[in-house]
């Protein structure tokens, strides 16, 4: 007499099994709201929120994750950063791959940027589809207890702050943070997925957005007090960063407020 032996489940399988039996009140990314200075959240394919950790959620002024669910970022952030976020999102469902270490610029109300770390990644259906986004921020204080090996450009970080509206000279840059111009450039890449020049420039991109808003704003004004050296050379940046010229945003936003 034979006995049949059953075939083990694949792992695959197997971690299917286990997932569907996850009850939904008890979801993974609650895990996030016990890690200081992180912010879980998940989009769908409209661009909604559809879930969040309380520090996300709290960061906004809500009480409870149901108050953000079905948002967009234009229901929560100045249209400015929005417009921004959006172009990530629709990245992501278009190439179907991650976007990591953004550097999301954000301005105080004394014109001071700060500056926070995204890594968004795509969620997929059984099928392979993209149908959302999920993604953490963390503050780049935050993000400094994780990246002690890099703590020199803090430093380069303080000095690109204070002068970034009048010009930074790289080679300056390194002179401070005892570095050679090639290893700041290394240390750059390695923690924000960019170049000293790029993140210096898109932080002068988005000191100009920040301009262009305020009533009277005139774009030749805003180039030269953010040192471009003449406007056809701040409208190649700008429309490199933004995908659209100066004056088209500016009438954007105008229209928007009128």
């Amino acid at each position: 007499m034979s006995t049949t032996r059953s075939r083990p489940e694949s792992p695959a399988a197997l971690r299917e099994r286990f997932i569907r039996r996850v009850s939904a009140d008890s979801p993974f990314y609650r895990l996030f709201d016990h890690l200081p200075d992180l912010a879980f959240f998940a989009k769908d394919r409209e661009f909604r929120l559809m879930c969040a950790s309380r520090r996300f959620v709290e960061r906004f002024g809500f009480t409870d994750e149901s108050d953000i669910v079905g948002k967009t970022d234009f229901d929560l952030f100045p249209a400015r950063l929005a417009e921004n976020f959006r172009r990530d999102d629709e990245g992501i469902f278009g190439s179907g791959k991650p976007k990591l270490n953004i550097v999301e610029l954000f301005f105080t109300d004394q014109g001071i940027p700060d500056w926070f770390v995204t890594n968004k990644l795509p969620l997929f259906d059984d099928k392979g589809r993209v149908i959302g986004i999920m993604g953490i921020v963390q503050s780049f204080e935050g993000k400094k207890q994780v990246l002690q090996p890099y703590l020199q450009i803090d430093r380069a970080l303080a000095y690109i702050r204070e002068h970034f509206r009048t010009g930074v000279s790289i080679t300056e840059l390194a002179q401070i943070v005892h570095l050679s111009p090639r290893q700041l450039h290394r240390k750059f890449v390695e923690t924000f997925g960019a170049s000293p020049q790029a993140f210096i420039m898109k932080l002068r991109i988005q000191a100009a957005c920040e301009a262009l808003q305020k009533e009277g704003a005139q774009i030749t004004e805003v180039a030269r007090d953010l040192g471009f050296c003449d406007q056809s050379a701040f409208t190649h940046h700008f429309h490199r960063h933004m995908g659209m010229t100066p004056l088209k945003y500016l009438r954007q936003f105008r229209l928007r407020r009128g």
